[in-house]
């Protein structure tokens, strides 16, 4: 299939636009006011519960759903099926922003924000905190050098600064020269580093909530949850990235992408099924079942990731007339996301509590406008660099400088 990825050429400043800038500017302030005041001055976090919807929504779930960048790339790179290229730059992208904002939730959410550096240099073997950290950090890095090439193609030969800065007019050209002719011959490197880190943190991330069994709901607590949430990541990402593409190519009239996307959904009716067959059998061996109908928040929470997260969407992509649908292939995929968002807040809000502490915890509005604002900034980037980088697919069409 022919592809010419390139800039959209789209009115920037639309009204949704002007939407998230607003909303990243109330999240601006109260990102200002928690470095001012504390963390205890805008949440409602406390020594008993430690952690809210910054640990639950802006890094866990960041993590989970940036996942559509390794599964695509190794579908695409390591695998071979070329048929997906169109589609493994908006999820690179989307990786991209998610772990960059994954990154600073964890400043925000850090007492002493500015040590956040120090696991690079104290480097304790027995957490697995610092092999998370490392992790994201190393692949961070790997999602930034595998974005260059996209910068190269777009700006090589068109570097034109204006006034005193166009001295580095030269330099620039350089280095986008060298970036070109280096990184093709050592991308399969950071495109396997890439998936080796993310199935390491993503299970890792489950790993955290092992140390705490008496903290823990039984229906989440267990010890295959490291399996969970690594399935669970891979299960999410194809939907993933039918869920930001299907919003990307409506909103700026583009190409559904509906010929590749469709056949890619094939994959997540296997991986979301084994997701599935490991939850429920897991809940059977160890007989947590009974607490399915005890009519609690924490059941009705399990209840509703499983039912409409899981189960509902699952059947409804067994179906090929569901997946050549691109109205009930986005619902389906929506599910599926949604289902790993609650997922990822259930254990580590909703399935958390602490012996020391009955209260329930309920975001503050400031902890709230923070992870919209987060939200909101990941979205206007990723509205900016589509805008200017050849990242959207335009099939059929040349796209000029």
């Amino acid at each position: 299939m022919s592809a010419h990825p390139g800039p959209i050429r789209a009115p920037f400043w639309t009204p949704g636009v002007l939407v998230l800038a607003f909303l990243m500017a109330a999240g601006a302030v109260a990102v200002l006011a928690r470095f001012i005041g504390g963390i205890g001055y805008v949440s409602n976090l406390s020594t008993a519960r430690p952690w809210g919807i910054w640990i639950g929504i802006d890094v866990a779930s960041g993590v989970a759903l940036a996942a559509g960048g390794f599964t695509t790339a190794f579908l695409a790179h390591i695998l071979g099926r070329h048929t997906y290229e169109p589609v493994v730059r908006p999820a690179l992208l989307t990786a991209m922003l998610g772990y960059t904002f994954v990154v600073l939730g964890l400043i925000v959410d850090i007492g002493r924000s500015w040590a956040i550096w120090k696991p690079m240099i104290h480097w304790n073997f027995h957490s697995v905190l610092f092999e998370v950290a490392m992790c994201v950090m190393f692949y961070l890095n790997v999602l930034y050098i595998e974005f260059i090439p996209i910068v190269v193609e777009r700006f090589r030969g068109r570097v034109n600064l204006p006034g005193p800065l166009a001295a580095l007019n030269r330099p620039a050209e350089t280095l986008l020269g060298l970036a070109d002719a280096i990184l093709p011959k050592i991308m399969w490197i950071f495109i396997i580093a890439g998936v080796v880190l993310s199935c390491m943190h993503q299970s890792s991330l489950g790993s955290l909530m092992l140390i705490a069994p008496t903290k823990l709901h039984p229906l989440w607590y267990t010890p295959i949850l490291p399996l969970l949430f690594l399935t669970s990541a891979i299960a999410v990402g194809y939907p993933m990235v039918v869920f930001e593409t299907t919003l990307a190519t409506t909103s700026l009239k583009l190409d559904p992408e509906m010929q590749v996307l469709s056949p890619l959904t094939r994959f997540t009716v296997v991986l979301l099924g084994i997701y599935l067959a490991l939850k429920i059998g897991d809940m059977v061996i160890r007989g947590t079942y009974v607490y399915l109908l005890d009519g609690t928040a924490q059941t009705n929470a399990f209840l509703a990731e499983m039912i409409l997260g899981v189960l509902a969407p699952w059947l409804m992509l067994l179906s090929p007339a569901v997946r050549r649908s691109r109205r009930w292939l986005f619902i389906a995929c929506t599910l599926i996301v949604g289902g790993v968002l609650l997922n990822r807040v259930n254990v580590f809000v909703v399935a958390y509590r602490p012996p020391v502490s009955e209260n329930y915890y309920f975001p503050s509005v400031t902890e709230i406008l923070i992870t919209v604002g987060f939200i909101a900034g990941l979205m206007f980037l990723y509205r900016f660099l589509v805008n200017y980088l050849p990242v959207l697919n335009r099939p059929g069409q040349e796209v000029s400088a």
